[in-house]
């Protein structure tokens, strides 16, 4: 096969977007849409901004083929289109906050200026008076169109017009997204009223985005690259930092003969950390070993201290995180494997509390549920000090109903961070290592107000968390919005009434799933541009925009995908063959206001979001 590869090279993202060449990417019509989404863009840019220079950020396999009308280089992009166009589009944010400051330049204006239209050259290429965009991502669900409407937007491209509803659509949210990434990391970073800092700070984010790495792989032919991605695919997974772990572990108690017992315990240590109904065990067991070290992380460098006295506060690292995790153990294990092994054992087994896999003489009863909507609301960045608090409950004095309440709290400031986003994600691992520093030598009632305290100033305003409630959540945020409903409608459960909206199928899909009672889709059936706007489209097409995705408009119902844009009466009153009511009818406290009804209008869309958003917000208020 390497007969047919031109070549594979590690290269920095400024020779991908080469902008002394004119090469051209271009995303095939057959490629499957752009599909990238928060976790995704957040992942891309925490990776670039955490790591040093070189970083690796994955690979692209390209078609070579020759753009004659353009004489250069056009590469058809087989594998990695998701990842090239989210970089176009962070490389898009990052020249734009610079350009909003190009009247500020004042010193280095000629330096800055160069390094300003070079990352436009990243962007853009030019032949003679047009201009054409390095990337062109495919068709499907007006990813191109966005992309070139968004470039001409932003002064880029000339004469492309905005297509309705773009702001709903991915490649637009990408961008806010990677705009708004970016103003909280130039404020982080020490800006407020400094220009020029500013101006230095986005520079210096633009050499870390163009340093990081990107493996390039370029083929002659469509029968190449599917080759090559097959094979690639088809290798198996490379060895895991856990795996790399257990190999320095292995081989360091080898030295005493005591592989075996070494082993044995570190099993016992992945049988905790071990979920069935997980999807992914390696992220659990990967993020407990980042816990664990974070959580104590001075403790576990005093073991150091001859290094100490060479001014290092900690020799082993400042924080543990993917690119740092197996440099950080192979020096534990070096010290003292034994001691190690020992501590994870036990601190595994408290962490299979936190994450519901607890043994049965394990199991804190009092504790499961709140538990369990901690992790349904992803609060898992809180394990660092929940783990420390376990471990020391009994010297802290921290009986279960405190516990519970500390849980409680922790699920009520991820509600509001998840729907805020804020504070930012790479700030969550700091909030929780400072609070295990300020519980330390503190009891009882003492720990959940200084838990309090510190969360509460940490924590989006009622005002801001109110209005983000109110306007399109489930756009932006499904999986929240999900949490919120299923939240919702357990606070009014009895035995006698009890649904599990959480259940799922063989395939892991919901067996309930959210519902627009308004239709989301674009081509408003009939029947609901009558109700909800007297027959005028254009205003029923207004209202889809701004109120269909509100939690007014949202409920839960068994999944039937063919009746989502059925009439309003025929959903309120489906019923199964066994003449059950299926739908709104289900006996559900969410549809207490909508069973009654005749018809879906936008002011019981207005009325119901506005009692739906009152009771969050006094539910989760800190």
């Amino acid at each position: 096969m390497s007969g047919h590869i031109i070549h594979t090279d590690p290269r920095k993202i400024s020779e991908i977007f080469w902008s002394e060449k004119n090469i051209l990417y271009h995303v095939p019509k057959y490629q499957r849409e752009y599909i990238w989404w928060k976790n995704e863009w957040e992942a891309l840019f925490n990776d670039i901004i955490e790591n040093w220079e070189w970083y690796f950020l994955g690979s692209v396999i390209c078609v070579n083929k020759w753009d004659s009308a353009f004489n250069s280089p056009k590469l058809e992009v087989i594998d990695g289109q998701q990842r090239i166009t989210s970089l176009s589009l962070l490389l898009l944010a990052i020249y734009v906050k610079i350009k909003e400051s190009e009247m500020f330049f004042w010193d280095n204006e000629e330096d800055w200026k160069n390094e300003l239209y070079n990352i436009w050259k990243e962007i853009i290429v030019k032949d003679n008076n047009t201009r054409i965009a390095r990337i062109t991502p495919q068709v499907q669900h007006d990813n191109r169109d966005d992309y070139f409407s968004l470039l001409a937007k932003k002064w880029l491209l000339q004469d492309y017009e905005e297509k309705r509803n773009a702001w709903n659509r991915r490649i637009y949210k990408a961008y806010n997204y990677f705009s708004n990434a970016i103003d909280k990391y130039v404020e982080e970073n020490g800006w407020w009223n400094d220009i020029p800092k500013k101006i230095t700070i986005l520079f210096d984010l633009a050499h870390k985005f163009n340093s990081a790495i990107i493996v390039s792989i370029e083929v002659w032919t469509n029968s190449d690259a599917y080759m090559l991605f097959t094979s690639l695919n088809n290798r198996g997974k490379p060895l895991s930092a856990i795996d790399l772990i257990k190999n320095s572990l292995v081989s360091a108690s080898d030295q005493n003969n005591e592989s075996e017992s070494a082993y044995s315990k570190w099993k016992k240590i992945l049988w905790y950390l071990w979920d069935d109904d997980s999807w992914d065990n390696y992220a659990i067991q990967e993020r407990f070993f980042r816990q664990f070290y974070n959580t104590y992380r001075d403790e576990l460098n005093e073991n150091f201290s001859d290094e100490k006295k060479w001014k290092i506060i900690y020799p082993l690292w400042y924080l543990a995180t993917r690119t740092t995790l197996l440099n950080i153990y192979e020096k534990l294990i070096k010290k003292d494997y034994n001691k190690l092994l020992d501590r994870l054992e036990n601190e595994s087994r408290i962490y299979s509390i936190l994450i519901n896999n607890a043994s049965q003489e394990d199991i804190i009863e009092e504790l499961e549920d709140p538990l369990l909507d901690l992790e349904r609301i992803w609060g898992a960045p809180s394990y660092i000090l929940l783990m420390y608090l376990l471990s020391n409950k009994d010297n802290m004095e921290l009986d279960c109903e405190i516990l519970w309440d500390i849980i409680k709290l922790l699920t009520r400031f991820f509600v509001r961070r998840n729907i805020t986003d804020f504070p930012n994600t790479r700030n969550l691992t700091k909030i929780f290592m400072d609070l295990v520093s300020s519980c330390k030598d503190i009891h009882w009632s003492k720990v959940y107000t200084t838990i309090y305290n510190y969360l509460k100033e940490n924590s989006s305003s009622d005002d801001t968390f109110k209005e983000k409630l109110g306007w399109s959540l489930y756009l932006d945020n499904p999986d929240a919005t999900r949490f919120l409903l299923c939240y919702y409608e357990n606070q009014f459960k009895t035995n006698e009434i009890y649904t599990d909206l959480r259940i799922r199928d063989n395939n892991k899909k919901y067996i309930r799933t959210i519902e627009h009672i308004f239709p989301e889709w674009e081509n408003i059936p009939s029947d609901w541009v009558k109700m909800i706007a007297d027959w005028d489209k254009q205003l029923a097409s207004f209202y889809l925009d701004r109120y269909a995705h509100t939690l007014g408009n949202l409920t839960i119902t068994w999944y039937n995908q063919n009746l989502s844009n059925k009439p309003f009466e025929e959903k309120r009153d489906r019923k199964n063959s066994k003449w059950n009511y299926i739908w709104y009818r289900n006996g559900l406290k969410l549809n207490e206001d909508v069973v009654n009804q005749d018809k879906w209008k936008i002011e019981n869309i207005k009325a119901r979001t506005e009692k739906l958003v009152e009771w969050f917000v006094k539910e989760f208020k800190l």
